[in-house]
């Protein structure tokens, strides 16, 4: 389906795109945008708050829960769980995975464009993250960050829009 802007039927698209995640997410709060694209596999545990929204052929994977008011650029990736390499004996692509981890993207969350969050990361309310970054470690509230491995750039603060 095309993507939500689309002229004309782009708005029939996101109600349709809603209807169907309502039905398969944990829980689905009201103003839900999923875009065109959208990857979430079987939908399990995955909560999402109000007016937030999930960006196009973006890839979230199961027990994931995003607050209120997030936005969250195209093509993003949230990773679960990682390749086992531990056993040197073991070609790694035989040793399996890590147990799969939860992400919880809190309230206010900016996510840019490609941004990718590594296995059971805790990004905090308010937070920005730049396009393009990696987020390897949990991101404190109303941080802005950036790069590879995404770092704390600043604070926000009603002073710094001064």
């Amino acid at each position: 389906m095309p993507k939500s802007a689309t002229p004309f039927i782009g708005k029939y698209c996101k109600k349709i795109r809603g209807v169907l995640c309502s039905h398969i997410f944990k829980s689905y709060g009201k103003n839900i945008n999923i875009e065109k694209g959208a990857k979430f596999g079987y939908g399990a545990n995955i909560i999402i708050g109000n007016n937030s929204g999930i960006g196009i052929n973006a890839s979230i994977p199961p027990n994931t829960i995003i607050g209120d008011d997030v936005m969250m650029g195209p093509e993003c990736i949230i990773y679960a769980s990682n390749h086992q390499f531990s056993d040197l004996s073991i070609p790694m692509n035989k040793q399996g995975h890590s147990p799969s981890k939860q992400t919880f993207i809190g309230n206010d969350v900016w996510i840019g464009g490609r941004v990718i969050i590594l296995p059971g990361k805790k990004i905090g309310n308010g937070v920005i993250i730049a396009a393009g970054s990696i987020v390897t470690k949990d991101l404190e509230d109303y941080g802005i960050y950036g790069g590879n491995p995404a770092k704390l750039i600043r604070k926000r603060s009603s002073e710094s829009l001064v």
